[in-house]
C-alpha cells in the first residue's frame, strides 16, 4: 500500500471529482491510459500524483506496476482564495479562487 498526496492544487473540488471517478478501483496501468488519453490539465495534475503513489509504492513495498490497482482515490475542498473584480458603478465584486486536495492510495492486488 502507498499513499500520495497533492495540496492546494489550483482547481476545484468538483472539477477533480469528475475526473477521479472514472478511475477508481482500475489498474494503475488502465489509470494512467486513461489520464494521457483525457489531457485535461486537471487529469495531468492527477497522472502526476498517480505516478508518485506508483513510484511510492514499487520503492517502500518493492511491487511491480503491472500488480497495483486504485483503491482509494478522493479529492477534498482547500482554502479558497478571496478575490475582487470591477464591476459596474465603481463597485467592486467578489468572488472566490477555490483548491482542492488530492489523495490516492495504489494496492497489490494480492491480498
Amino acid at each position: 500500500m502507498a499513499i500520495s498526496r497533492n495540496k492546494n492544487l489550483g482547481y476545484s473540488a468538483y472539477k477533480v471529482r469528475r475526473i477521479i471517478d472514472l478511475i477508481r478501483s482500475k489498474p494503475v496501468t488502465d489509470a494512467k491510459i486513461q489520464l494521457s488519453i483525457l489531457g485535461t490539465p486537471v487529469a495531468l495534475e492527477i497522472l502526476k500524483v498517480l505516478n508518485t503513489a506508483i513510484a511510492n509504492a514499487i520503492n517502500v513495498d518493492t511491487a511491480n506496476e503491472e500488480d497495483l490497482i486504485v483503491t482509494k482515490i478522493f479529492a477534498d475542498g482547500g482554502p479558497s482564495t478571496k478575490r475582487f473584480k470591477p464591476k459596474a458603478r465603481g463597485r467592486a465584486g467578489a468572488f472566490d479562487r477555490p483548491s482542492s486536495h488530492i489523495t490516492i492510495e495504489v494496492r497489490s492486488e494480492e491480498v
